[in-house]
C-alpha cells in the first residue's frame, strides 16, 4: 500500500491593496459636499474672530510705525522703534521683568506641583483642600493686591511684621526696599495664582493609571520614588504647557507692580508693561502711544519666538 504525501499549505501572500487616489477638490465638488452650509454656519465666528482678535493686532501693528495721540496721526515708520530701543528705561523695565519671571518660576512653578501630590495623597477631606486651594482665585485681584498691601505695612504694627516680631525678626520694610520689593510682589503673585495650578495638576493626577503606582508600592518605592518616577513622567505635557503659561503670565506682570509700588521705589519693580503704561497713559495731556505700541509689537514677537522655539524643543521629550 502506498502512502501519499500530506499536501503542503502554501501561504499565500495577498497583494498589497491599490492605494485609493484622492479625488480633486474643485468648486463643483466643494458645492456638492455642502460647503456653502458650512461657510453659513462658521462665517459668524470668523467675523467675531477678525473683528475681536486680528483686527486689533493689524490697527495695534499700523499705530507702531505711526506717531499719535488718538486724535492727530502721521507716519514716522520705524522710529518709535528706534527710539524705543534705545531707551535705557526699556532696558531696566526688561531685567526687572527676567528678576520677576525668575523667581516666579523658582518659587511659583513647583509649589503649586507639590501640594497637588500631597492633596493627591490625602484620603479624606480631598474636596475642602481643593476648595480652600482655589479660594485666593476666587478673591478679585484688586482686593488680593490691597489686601496684601496692608499685610506689607512696614510699621512695627503691620500684619507681617507682628508675626516676625513672635519669633524675634526686626520689622522689615517690605515694599519700600529696593531689595525686597521685587520678592514681596512675587510672594502674594504666587498665592494668588497657585490655586488655578493646583486644580490642573489634580486633575491630571487622576489621569495617572493606578496600576503604576501599585507596581512601584510591589516594587517597595515610597510616596517621592512614585512621585519621581511615576508621576512626573506622566504629566510632562501637562508640565511644558504650564511652564511656558507661567513664563506668558510673569512677561506680562502689571497689577502687582502697578498697585503695590507703582514701579518704585527708585524702578526696581518696574516691568515691561509698567513701561508701557506709562508711555501711554502717565501724561494727562496725551501719551506717545505709537512707542507704547512698538513695544508691545515687541514684546508680543519675543514670546511669539520663545514659545515657538519652547514646542519645537519640547516636543519629542513630551511624548517619548
Amino acid at each position: 500500500m502506498t502512502m501519499t504525501p500530506e499536501r503542503q499549505e502554501v501561504a499565500v501572500t495577498p497583494p498589497p491593496a491599490a492605494t485609493p487616489r484622492r479625488r480633486r477638490r474643485t468648486p463643483l465638488t466643494w458645492l456638492r459636499g455642502g460647503g456653502p452650509a458650512n461657510l453659513f454656519f462658521v462665517l459668524p465666528m470668523l467675523i467675531v474672530f477678525f473683528f475681536f482678535s486680528w483686527s486689533p493686532i493689524v490697527q495695534s501693528v499700523i499705530m507702531s510705525l505711526q506717531k499719535t495721540n488718538l486724535l492727530v496721526s502721521h507716519w514716522v515708520g520705524f522710529d518709535n522703534y528706534v527710539a524705543v530701543l534705545s531707551d535705557p528705561e526699556l532696558g531696566r523695565a526688561v531685567l526687572n521683568t527676567l528678576y520677576f519671571a525668575v523667581l516666579a518660576l523658582l518659587f511659583g512653578f513647583p509649589l503649586p506641583l507639590f501640594m497637588a501630590v500631597l492633596m493627591s495623597e490625602v484620603k479624606r477631606g480631598k474636596g475642602l483642600y481643593s476648595a480652600l486651594a482655589y479660594l485666593p482665585v476666587v478673591i478679585p485681584p484688586v482686593v488680593a493686591v490691597l489686601l496684601w498691601k496692608f499685610f506689607y505695612d512696614s510699621s512695627p504694627n503691620g500684619v507681617f511684621n507682628t508675626v516676625l516680631s513672635w519669633v524675634g525678626i526686626p520689622p522689615q520694610p517690605w515694599l519700600s526696599s529696593a531689595a525686597q520689593a521685587m520678592p514681596s510682589l512675587v510672594l502674594e503673585a504666587t498665592w494668588a495664582a497657585a490655586g488655578g495650578s493646583i486644580i490642573i495638576y489634580l486633575a491630571a493626577l487622576l489621569s495617572v493609571p493606578p496600576e503604576l503606582y501599585d507596581a512601584a508600592e510591589v516594587d517597595g518605592a515610597g510616596i517621592w520614588r512614585k512621585v519621581w518616577h511615576v508621576s512626573l513622567p506622566q504629566l510632562r505635557g501637562i508640565l511644558f504647557i504650564m511652564l511656558i503659561l507661567q513664563v506668558i503670565a510673569t512677561a506680562q506682570v502689571f497689577l502687582e507692580p502697578f498697585l503695590f509700588t507703582g514701579g518704585g521705589p527708585a524702578g526696581a519693580t518696574k516691568t515691561i508693561l509698567l513701561y508701557i503704561y506709562d508711555k501711554a497713559f502717565r501724561n494727562s495731556l496725551g501719551g506717545d502711544y505709537g512707542e507704547a505700541t512698538a513695544v508691545s509689537v515687541l514684546l508680543a514677537l519675543v514670546l511669539a519666538v520663545l514659545s515657538w522655539l519652547y514646542f519645537r524643543l519640547t516636543d519629542r521629550w513630551s511624548t517619548t
